[in-house]
């Protein structure tokens, strides 16, 4: 999918593989024993600095690129004396992240809107593990285990913005072909469906589905991404297969908030996207 980490074209391809990051690791390593230094649990820890257990667990193992905020509240949660903020000014490379991705995915973490409308593979914030794997597997080349389970793992991680607080207003516009494709067969179908309409409940999402018959249609000329900072000011992202584009310039941000506004007219509305999603897992 269109975010770096779906194997749909991205990972896994040349230039585009995610490599582990010693200086992540080295990250973690250190967060750890400052952690450990102040008798605290992960557990303890991580209502200090205002992110989940997994979250902590996932930076200390140095499988997560450590949120600037997150930083700034371990410091001062656990009088790092500098040192985090100083180890997380050499960080490097994001596991399981394309290189060309990571600039979007730190940018992701402090937004307070996202915007997805998506033609090609369900977004990696809305999959399934299962889904996750298929789509992983289905694209060349062909990946070992640990890539895939890194490349997963770094998909599903992502998931977390879907608890940050405060609430990030989400929404998605997903063509309901790529449910109907069936991708990795009727289970893996059925459980990615339960998990839309999941997600679809939640106060601060919004999920529409696009229909297969819909002759006037915004989204022509493909996926994209949009964003609002907490300065109120609107980025963009496009993705081909080989690699993707963070979009500043105001007048083409401009045009994609255009579109995206008209396909959210042309798209079903969410309550009947949630009615259309359950006649197609009782259909299964």
């Amino acid at each position: 999918m269109a975010d770096g980490t779906s194997g749909a074209g991205t990972l896994g391809c040349g230039g585009s593989e995610p490599e582990m990051s010693d200086s992540l690791k080295s990250f973690g390593e250190v967060l750890k024993a400052f952690r450990k230094r102040a008798g605290l649990t992960q557990e303890q820890f991580a209502p200090k600095v205002r992110y989940s257990v997994p979250t902590v667990a996932s930076i200390e193992q140095g499988r997560r690129y450590p949120p600037p905020p997150f930083v700034e509240r371990a410091e001062v949660a656990l009088d790092a004396f500098g040192a985090l903020k100083g180890a997380a000014r050499h960080l490097s490379r994001q596991p399981g992240i394309a290189s060309w991705f990571r600039q979007w995915a730190r940018l992701e973490e402090e937004a307070i809107t996202l915007w997805t409308y998506e033609c090609r593979v369900i977004p990696g914030l809305l999959q399934t593990e299962a889904y996750a794997r298929a789509v992983t597997t289905s694209v060349p080349p062909v990946k070992d285990e640990e890539q895939v389970d890194r490349q997963v793992a770094a998909r599903l991680e992502r998931q977390e913005l879907f608890r940050r607080k405060p609430p990030i207003a989400f929404s998605f516009i997903i063509e309901q072909a790529l449910i109907e494709r069936c991708t990795g067969g009727a289970e893996v179908t059925r459980e990615l469906i339960s998990h839309l309409l999941e997600r679809a409940s939640q106060f601060n999402v919004e999920l529409q589905l696009m229909p297969l018959r819909q002759p006037d249609h915004a989204g022509f000329d493909g996926p994209m991404r949009l964003l609002e900072t907490q300065e109120n000011r609107w980025l963009g992202y496009s993705e081909g297969q080989r690699g993707g584009m963070l979009i500043a310039d105001r007048k083409e941000v401009s045009i994609m908030l255009q579109r995206y506004a008209k396909m959210r007219s042309q798209a079903l509305t969410p309550e009947d996207s949630r009615s259309l999603l359950r006649r197609m897992q009782g259909a299964l």
